[in-house]
């Protein structure tokens, strides 16, 4: 039989990021693949690597999660650091009543980026036995990410 599936150690890593709008990397941390998301959430708003303007009333700074995110815990966590919370709601439909999205998705966004950082090879597989040595691998592809973005935005590329 094995041992209890709510027991057992999952083998792997979980990469957990804060992206910006357009899916530049902000923060990461690495965890086992067993750690919920909640328990990440702080570790990953406080891993900014540039310091974060203040939020205004004017100019708020939202943060959008999905449902592992659903929890009381989980909002104040985000309202602590000054982000406008978008949860997710577990049990919440994607469309409005009338059968319409009234916000585009967001998601997307995130899996992207994490697709990115999977393109490189190193990357994909963990063979660093050290976390440290794991998340400045991830560093260096969040850097090579910006200068391409960087690069063609300055239009010579």
């Amino acid at each position: 039989m094995g041992r209890n599936p709510t027991d057992r150690g999952k083998p792997g890593v979980k990469r957990s990021v804060l992206v910006d709008q357009h899916g530049g990397l902000l923060a990461v941390v690495v965890a086992g693949a067993n750690a919920h998301d909640q328990r990440l959430l702080a570790a990953t708003l406080d891993a900014l690597v540039l310091p974060r303007p203040r939020p205004t009333p004017a100019a708020s700074q939202h943060l959008c999660l999905d449902k592992g995110y659903d929890s009381p815990p989980a909002e104040r966590t985000v309202v602590a650091r000054g982000y406008r919370p978008h949860i997710r709601r577990i049990g919440e439909e994607k469309l409005a009543p009338d059968g319409t999205r009234p916000y585009p998705a967001r998601r997307w966004v995130v899996e992207r980026a994490l697709a990115w950082l999977s393109k490189c090879r190193a990357l994909l597989v963990r063979y660093e036995k050290k976390a440290a040595n794991y998340l400045g691998l991830i560093k260096v592809a969040a850097i090579l990410l910006w200068y391409r973005r960087w690069w063609r935005q300055a239009g010579t590329g």
